[in-house]
């Protein structure tokens, strides 16, 4: 009789510990492609069928909430890309700029030491550098040749303008985008504008970015400048190392330039006015 009454309850737990396993696995590690197996056609049975059911479903919601999530990132990555476009838009500069300054930050961002999914943050904020443009008048925004004193104080204001834009943000991605627009007009001896931050005070999201838009700026043909050549580019990196730039950014920059100079030729600009 005992044996009988063992036999029996312990064929009534073992299908409850094995619900009760499952449970406790999937929550555990977040698996819901766990099932329960019980061949059983009484209540037990049913509860596991129910479980399994209901485990489906929630798999099933998972991935639909997955991919609305992947949806969202896409759609922000896309509307931060297009803002900062219409920064450059304004001042009559391709968007072919934010995209090199964007491939440009990532491959400094990765060889400087920044895991793959910060450097890809960065990649993806590095084109709101100069979103505050939006707020500067045409005409000293599209002014040829040099600005006067009043001209460059308005101009300036941009680094602090974008910051504002952005800086409420609780969203990582607009959050690193404020940091860039914020910073990348500092300079790593202290000179920079709007704080004069110096060295590492200055975030490497800003110190990167300030790399990047400075190598492309100056081999790009503006409003009110030629582009220029690569050796006058490459002299006067070298001497603003440790000056204007991050010395172990400019470091990284030359040890790898047949890269940064095959990401220019691959985004090409189209003749401004065109």
């Amino acid at each position: 009789m005992a044996a009988a009454a063992y036999y029996v309850a312990t064929a009534l737990i073992r299908p409850v510990i094995a619900l009760s396993d499952t449970a406790r696995k999937i929550t555990r590690t977040q698996d819901y492609t766990q099932q329960v197996s019980v061949d059983r056609d009484d209540e037990i049975g049913q509860l596991s069928d129910a479980f399994n059911t209901m485990i489906e479903g929630m798999d099933t919601a998972l991935g639909e909430i997955t991919t609305l999530n992947h949806e969202i990132e896409e759609t922000q990555r896309e509307v931060v890309f297009t803002m900062g476009s219409i920064g450059e838009s304004r001042s009559k500069e391709t968007g072919n700029h934010v995209k090199r300054v964007a491939e440009y930050s990532k491959r400094l961002a990765l060889y400087y030491g920044l895991g793959e999914e910060e450097a890809e943050m960065l990649k993806q904020a590095s084109p709101m550098h100069d979103i505050g443009k939006v707020a500067i008048p045409d005409a000293v925004l599209n002014k040829p040749g040099r600005f006067d004193e009043q001209e460059r104080r308005i101009m300036d204001t941009h680094a602090v303008l974008g910051y504002d834009m952005l800086k409420h943000s609780n969203r990582r991605l607009l959050q690193a985008a404020a940091i860039v627009a914020h910073e990348h007009h500092e300079k790593w001896n202290g000179s920079g504008y709007p704080r004069g931050l110096r060295g590492e005070e200055i975030h490497i999201y800003g110190r990167i970015t300030a790399l990047a838009d400075v190598f492309d700026a100056l081999g790009s043909e503006r409003v009110y400048k030629k582009a220029w050549e690569d050796a006058a580019i490459f002299t006067l990196f070298r001497e603003e190392r440790g000056e204007h730039f991050d010395p172990k950014l400019i470091d990284i920059f030359f040890d790898h330039l047949a890269e940064f100079l095959s990401i220019r030729d691959s985004f090409q600009d189209s003749v401004i006015g065109a």
